[in-house]
């Protein structure tokens, strides 16, 4: 079986023989790199895509945290199913396959989605912890079930989510596992303003004193104030990195999920890819303690994965290019460079995500 290290260096190899100067695709060639790594294999794929788009309640909104009912997560399934959601159309542009997955949506279950129900939504932790250490471990283990039929079925997935409610939780695993004060991680979410966030903060600061997560028990901390979704989702992840499966992350509550991966496991995101950097005030600070470059800033911070998407796309164009163009041999172009006067590096720990 060939080395990691001589599989990187056969990779760059090729990619500094095709028909362009050396390093000019930048980090388009780094992520052919990373994926040739992920796989191990000179011929890396991203033909066979998937959206997993992890959904659920959670009972914080009681205390007012976003501008939505709860009863839009449920409508926002719904939609989902409809197809008229923007991760449809993105998905659909993309010849991505959409799984929505109901991680614990309030009311009756909805025929034609993944059933990973835990309950109808998270308790409000700003009374009692959101679940129990039970169901958080459950969340892990439905997220493992998941990638594994994932990794059988597709080359490479993107991670979604949906749930009124949700920034509030991710905000409260960002002050747990950074230390930083909530007025820090918290943002408008779905639209609140600015008393709406101080509102938010105030929220988070309540149940991090009432429950005292420590950081060095992840579950505990996702059993007092996380979200089904988040959990499902970071067992996900963590399974992805065990079967060699590429995993792009969405934004800050994707983050959230990974960030708690990182927390379950040294080598949690070892097959991550972090899509874009979410308009989301916390996002900095959460990409910076998965020590994530995100590929794309385009202030987006809608959730369903529709970051994820796009950055999908950005992969299998750098796979794409690493695999279909002409080196200058077989070109029959001429190059002044000795092959061996330059060389792609390899991903810095920093980028690797």
């Amino acid at each position: 079986m060939i080395s990691e290290a001589d599989l990187s260096q056969r990779i760059i190899e090729r990619l500094n023989s095709l028909t362009k100067p050396v390093g000019s695709l930048g980090r388009l060639e780094e992520l052919a790199l990373r994926i040739g790594l992920i796989q191990g294999t000179e011929q890396p794929v991203c033909e066979r895509k998937a959206m997993y788009v992890f959904c659920a309640d959670h009972g914080v909104t009681a205390q007012g945290v976003s501008a939505y009912p709860q009863e839009v997560t449920k409508q926002m399934v719904l939609n989902f199913l409809r197809g008229g959601a923007a991760i449809n159309v993105l998905c659909r542009h993309e010849g991505i396959t959409p799984v929505i997955v109901d991680c614990g949506v309030r009311g009756e279950p909805v025929a034609g989605i993944r059933n990973c129900r835990l309950g109808e939504g998270t308790r409000d932790f700003t009374q009692e912890p959101a679940m129990s250490r039970l169901q958080a471990e459950q969340c892990l283990s439905y997220g493992r079930k998941l990638a594994e039929e994932a990794a059988g079925s597709y080359d490479i997935v993107g991670t979604g989510e949906m749930g009124i409610g949700n920034t509030t939780a991710a905000a409260a695993i960002l002050a747990v596992f950074s230390g930083a004060d909530a007025e820090q991680c918290v943002g408008p979410g779905a639209g609140l303003d600015s008393a709406g966030v101080r509102r938010k903060a105030e929220v988070v600061r309540q149940a991090l004193q009432l429950h005292r997560p420590k950081p060095e028990d992840p579950v505990g901390v996702l059993a007092a104030v996380g979200g089904f979704e988040i959990g499902i989702m970071s067992g996900f992840i963590l399974a992805a990195a065990r079967l060699r499966l590429p995993v792009v992350i969405d934004g800050f509550i994707c983050g959230a999920a990974a960030l708690l991966a990182s927390r379950l496991s040294p080598d949690g995101l070892s097959t991550s890819i972090f899509a874009h950097r979410s308009a989301e005030p916390g996002h900095d600070l959460m990409l910076e303690l998965v020590g994530a470059r995100p590929l794309l800033d385009l202030r987006m911070r809608l959730g369903e994965g529709t970051g994820a998407a796009l950055g999908i796309h950005i992969i299998e164009a750098a796979v794409r290019l690493y695999r279909e163009m002409a080196t200058f041999a077989s070109a029959g172009v001429s190059t002044h460079l000795p092959p061996t006067t330059a060389s792609t590096s390899k991903l810095p720990p920093e980028s690797a995500r």
